[in-house]
């Protein structure tokens, strides 16, 4: 038997005003697209946004569905869009903001995932920057350091 851990660092900023001006607008974004979540059901308005290496910032929300499963959590409306729209355009970091807690609400495993697929497809990992309505900002080095048991490509050999 071999026991082993997982742990990652992360940095906790108690403000917005701490982060340089590109994560700043970064989270000003993912802010202004919660206020467009269609979020009926739940009252819970989330926004997302990204930084695209092209320096392309990209918002989007989540969207919410009586018939509950068919609704889809911020983080992958706007990932999806975007590796449809932008495929060849490396995503650098991710911006994750919650406008009705104070709590920082982290990627829910689905978009954990969908995280980490991105990141397997561009070789790259993606910082994730996670804000709530305090002010408060998580920054977490990637997709994997939430989710190190993950599922991808190697797992189907």
């Amino acid at each position: 038997m071999e026991k082993l851990s997982f742990s990652f660092d992360y940095t906790v900023y108690d403000s917005v005003d701490e982060l340089d001006e590109t994560r700043k607008k970064l989270i000003e974004k993912a802010v202004e697209a919660g206020h467009k979540a269609y979020a009926p059901y739940s009252s819970f308005h989330v926004g997302a946004a990204v930084l695209l290496e092209s320096g392309k910032m990209i918002s989007g929300s989540n969207q919410e569905n009586a018939s509950y499963p068919v609704g889809i959590c911020a983080e992958r409306t706007l990932l999806s869009f975007v590796h449809a729209n932008h495929p060849e355009d490396k995503k650098t970091i991710l911006a994750v903001s919650v406008l009705d807690t104070d709590s920082a609400a982290s990627p829910c495993g689905l978009c954990r995932q969908t995280i980490i697929e991105y990141e397997n497809v561009q070789k790259q990992s993606i910082e994730i920057l996670l804000h709530n309505r305090s002010g408060s900002v998580l920054s977490i080095p990637s997709g994997s350091a939430l989710l190190p048991l993950h599922f991808d490509s190697e797992s189907l050999s």
